[in-house]
């Protein structure tokens, strides 16, 4: 029987998304795009460091490739015209490697998945490194696992104040700046926060906001080796050497 066949490839722009199709080559337009791929630039933090801007979600991909991402908010607005109610979706995103380096994004769209993409792609552009160490006078054990000092972040009438905190105490946050700080590599912190903390997109941006802050504020020499305050991804820590054990006789 002659005729179309179930197993043809849809036409159109969905074929792009077909997870059989071949990967798409990336050709870099910005200087910074053309240093990554050519190897001039090998990680994260000299690209942030460069001064260029990052605009190209490729060079997130190349240089971070252990990247997570996740979803924080999903919004639909309706708008009636002449023509019949439209409906789009406001996706807020956040994108981390649990290591120091985080970023925040947003888009709109008339589809969900189109629109989680390029949120996605908007937040790796949006992408920061930054600092941890042993701010808390309670601990001093000089590991980054906590904000090194007093930050505050805003955004629209949400203000949040994040403090270091000892270990073992955790995330004392709201559950969306735990999904932030968690993505970004802080395991223990107090927050505080003010204003209607509901509104979880303001909520979200005020958390970058004030880790953004916490990025750009100058520290002294002296001060990052007192609080033993790292900027970016530390790796594998090296393991510590323990002691021989002396056997005594009898």
């Amino acid at each position: 029987m002659a005729g179309r066949e179930r197993g043809n490839a849809p036409r159109g722009r969905r074929r792009q998304f077909d997870e059989g199709a071949a990967p798409v080559i990336w050709a870099p337009k910005t200087r910074l795009g053309k240093m990554v791929k050519n190897g001039e630039i090998a990680t994260m933090s000299d690209a942030l460091k460069s001064g260029l801007p990052l605009r190209e979600p490729e060079i997130v991909d190349i240089l971070l490739p252990s990247v997570e991402d996740e979803v924080i908010d999903v919004k639909m607005v309706q708008r009636m015209t002449d023509s019949g109610r439209r409906v789009r979706f406001v996706i807020t995103v956040v994108v981390g490697n649990k290591d120091g380096f985080v970023g925040l994004g947003q888009a709109k769209g008339k589809e969900v998945g189109l629109s989680i993409k390029r949120a996605i792609e908007n937040a790796k552009i949006n992408m920061i490194q930054i600092r941890r160490g042993c701010g808390s006078w309670e601990c001093g054990c000089r590991t980054p696992h906590t904000i090194p000092f007093l930050v505050t972040g805003k955004s629209g009438s949400v203000e949040v104040t994040f403090k270091p905190a000892p270990r073992g105490i955790g995330l004392a946050t709201g559950d969306v700046a735990k999904k932030i700080l968690r993505l970004a590599g802080v395991n223990d912190c107090w927050a505080f926060t003010e204003g209607k903390t509901k509104t979880v997109v303001n909520y979200a941006k005020g958390v970058y906001d004030a880790l953004k802050k916490n990025a750009e504020m100058r520290v002294t020499s002296s001060v990052m080796n007192k609080l033993g305050i790292i900027q970016g991804s530390i790796g594998i820590p090296p393991k510590e050497e323990q002691p021989t054990p002396v056997k005594t006789e009898g």
